[in-house]
This record gives structure tokens, sequence and C-alpha cells, in this order.
């Protein structure tokens, strides 16, 4: 199937000629998917290829254009043929392409050098896209040719990247942090809006009250009082120390909240394996179950899977998924190439993560078949990127590194609590309620 990644808001592009009259028109779309989150939400165009009469000999001859490059190392890519595929993506680059052709170019580069498990390299394409041709970061976070690539170091530093913000890469990245980050605290403009309204007002006044208090130092007839004076003086320069200093501390609250975000969006990312052999994102997990990460020694998470299993019912009643984290366990495990080793039939039986996803998980036969396949425990893939996580998470928390931890998520996939060692299984059936109760449907 015909895939590229397309910025927003662009124009159609003219069709290919044909010496066929029976050609057929294809889109130019995200592999795989029908729908795209609304988050990066790419519009389609229509391009005209050759009839599935064409021959052979046809679909091999060189394209002379940037367009026709990436419409051809679409189709090799659909077949497997990645290295053929990436060759032309490089040829439609020195073919003087318009920034959508080059967009379309790197991003499908990264795509191939993803699946051949190259992460620099795939980062290196990303990162040109973001910073001169406006790809959206959106579209990295929720493409499912790029699953084994988020998976990688080398696609946290890119999201840090574009965490941080600037012109250079991922500005609109950081926007959409910040339009999250103000939902959750909705009056943080409101009071930076008095702190600076009162810094300047107290600013103002002491302005006003120097001539005052340099005319009370000199003294002599009509002098105003010279501790009244400095006393209004110092009132000043302590409001603007302290509403300062408060602006500051808002300010360094706000990042520390953007990085929270940014590393919850990085743990939905994380893969899993379901009992059924089912390897899918934390993502599209969520107000289906409550993923409890239990993270330490290899003995310590044995213990507390025993332990659970006494309370197996009624964890399940609350959605309770466990997944064990072993501490050094990926340090030994090879990268999995072509989405975490699954076979291509397999990774097409995925779910896709975006608007179709959604869409058929809101069906009770998508949602009844999604929640048959989820048993008590899922095993993670990537281990070392599960551990990544949660030590960026203990740093966040005050925890050292490397302690065993425990981390139960809400039905949205936001952090609930966490705290360490291993949770009291009997205290987390009194906290957690059933999932048809009222407080599960407002926590989704």
């Amino acid at each position: 199937m015909a895939v590229a990644a397309l910025p927003l808001n662009h124009r159609l592009l003219p069709c290919f000629s044909t010496s066929n009259p029976r050609a057929r028109t294809q889109s130019w779309r995200s592999r795989g998917r029908e729908g795209v989150p609304q988050t990066a939400s790419r519009a389609r165009f229509s391009v005209t290829s050759c009839s599935s009469s064409t021959s052979q000999a046809q679909e091999e001859e060189a394209p002379a254009t940037a367009e026709a490059c990436v419409n051809t190392g679409l189709q090799l890519f659909s077949k497997g043929r990645v290295k053929e595929a990436l060759s032309l993506f490089d040829t439609a680059l020195t073919l003087n392409p318009n920034p959508m052709e080059a967009q379309a170019a790197l991003y499908n580069k990264a795509c191939c050098h993803a699946y051949r498990g190259e992460g620099k390299k795939a980062a290196d394409c990303l990162r040109t896209a973001l910073k001169e041709y406006n790809l959206k970061f959106g579209t990295i976070l929720n493409d499912p040719d790029l699953a084994s690539f988020r998976a990688l170091p080398e696609f946290k530093e890119l999201q840090e990247e574009a965490r941080l913000g600037g012109e250079d890469i991922g500005y609109g990245f950081r926007r959409d942090l910040k339009l999250i980050s103000e939902v959750q605290a909705p009056f943080r403009g409101v009071r930076r809006f008095f702190y600076v309204a009162f810094s300047a007002a107290a600013g103002i006044s002491f302005f006003f009250t120097i001539p005052r208090l340099i005319r009370a130092i000199k003294g002599g007839d009509g002098a105003p009082d010279l501790w009244d004076t400095a006393g209004n003086a110092a009132i000043n320069i302590g409001g603007i120390v302290v509403l300062v200093a408060l602006f500051f501390w808002d300010n360094k609250k706000e990042e520390e909240q953007l990085e929270q975000i940014s590393r919850n969006e990085t743990l939905s990312r994380l893969p899993l394996r379901l009992s059924t052999n089912r390897v899918v994102e934390l993502v599209q997990l969520r107000d289906t179950v409550r993923p409890v990460i239990l993270a330490g020694k290899k003995e310590t998470i044995a213990l507390a899977m025993q332990k659970a299993e006494r309370f197996r019912t009624e964890l399940l009643r609350r959605g309770v998924l466990l997944v064990p984290v072993i501490w050094g366990e990926g340090k030994a495990a090879p990268l999995e190439k072509k989405g975490f080793g699954a076979s291509p039939k397999a990774a097409a039986a995925l779910p896709s993560i975006g608007e179709d996803f959604e869409k058929r998980a809101q069906s009770v036969i998508a949602q009844s078949k999604l929640k048959a396949e989820i048993r008590f425990k899922a095993e993670v893939v990537s281990p070392a990127e599960w551990e990544r996580w949660i030590k960026d998470q203990q740093k966040s928390e005050g925890v050292t590194p490397g302690e065993d931890v425990y981390i139960i998520l809400r039905l949205d996939g936001r952090v609930r609590r966490s705290g360490k060692g291993m949770p009291d299984w009997q205290q987390i059936v009194k906290e957690l309620p059933p999932m048809d109760a009222l407080l599960s449907k407002l926590e989704r």
C-alpha cells in the first residue's frame, strides 16, 4: 500500500501523465492507516500511477522527477524492497524537489532506516524534515512505521530537542505541550499577569519614593519622616523581590510539568506484548486497563507477582495489567527490527494508533476483542527503553535511579501514583474502583 508523511494544509499536486488510459488513482498517505490522529492530521492528495497491466520493466524504469521517485519508492517499500526504496528516496532529494516532496522523501527515508534498525540515520532525516520542511512532530509520534524508532535512544534525544522548542526544531510540539499544560494548570497565566502587574505597580511606587527618601535623608524643614519613607521603600522592594521570585518559580514549575507531559508521551509509545503475542503501544490500551509497572530485581518481581495472584480476580475487576520490568534485562537484548520483530502479517494486524483506531475502539466488537486479548500480565518489548523511562521518572520524583519501585497508571495513561518497593495489593484493591464504577468512567 502506498505510503508517505505529508504536511498539514498543503495543496493538491497535479497528476502524473500516463500513456495507459486505464490508469487508476492512488492516495499518497500514511503507511497502513486509513485515519491519523487529530493532532497530526495529514491531508491527502492523489497521484496517477500505472494500472495493474503495467509491465514489470516499466516499474523498474528509473523515475525522472522527485515526485515520481517518491511514489515508486513507496510502492517498493510496500513490497518489502526497502534498500531499493531507500535509493529512490535519496534520488528524489537530488532532483530539485519542492518542499512537500523533500519532506515526503526525508520522512519515508527515515521510515526505511527505522525498518533497518538504523536509529541515528532515521533521526537525522527526521531532524532535517522538522527544521527545514515543517514536518509536524505529532506525525512521528503516531506513525506505526516508526514504532521501532520510538523505542530507540535517538527518538528520546529528538523528542527532547522538540520539547525545548525554538525556531530550529519542534516549535509546534512545544506549543502543543504548553496547551496541555494550560489545561492541567488553567490559572497559571492569570497568576503571571498579576505577578507582572503588581511588580510594575511596586516599581512605579518605588520610583516615586526615591526623591522622598533622598529628602528625608537630607532632613530640614518640610522633609518627610525618614522611617515612614524608608518603610514604604522597603515594602516596595520586598514586593518586587517576592513577585519576581514567584514568577520564576511558576516558570520552573511549568518546565517541570512540560517534562512530565513529555515523559508521559514517551511512556505511551513504549511497546508491550500481550498474552496473544500481539505487540501494541501502551497508548492503545488507554481507557481499557490500568497498567501497574513493577520495576526491580528478578527475585523481587517474582515475589510481587506471586502475591498479586492472590488478588487476581479483584485486580482484574479493576482493570489492572501487570507490567514487570527487571533491571538489567534490556542490556543483553538485541534490537528487533520490523515492528519489534513481528512478522509483516502480524504487524499489519496491529490496530493503528490514530483516529481510525479510536473509532474502532468505540465499537463494542473491537473493544471486546481487545479486552479478550488482555490478560493479567503483559511482557515489555525493548526493556532498555522501559528502564530508561522508569529511571527518568525516578529522578523527577527524587528517588535514586535503580531502586525497586512500582508505578500505577490511570485509565487515561497518566501516572496515578508511585512508590518505593513493591505494592500492597490489598491496599490497591481498596484504592482502585471497579471498571464499571462511576469513578472509573470519570477517570477516562
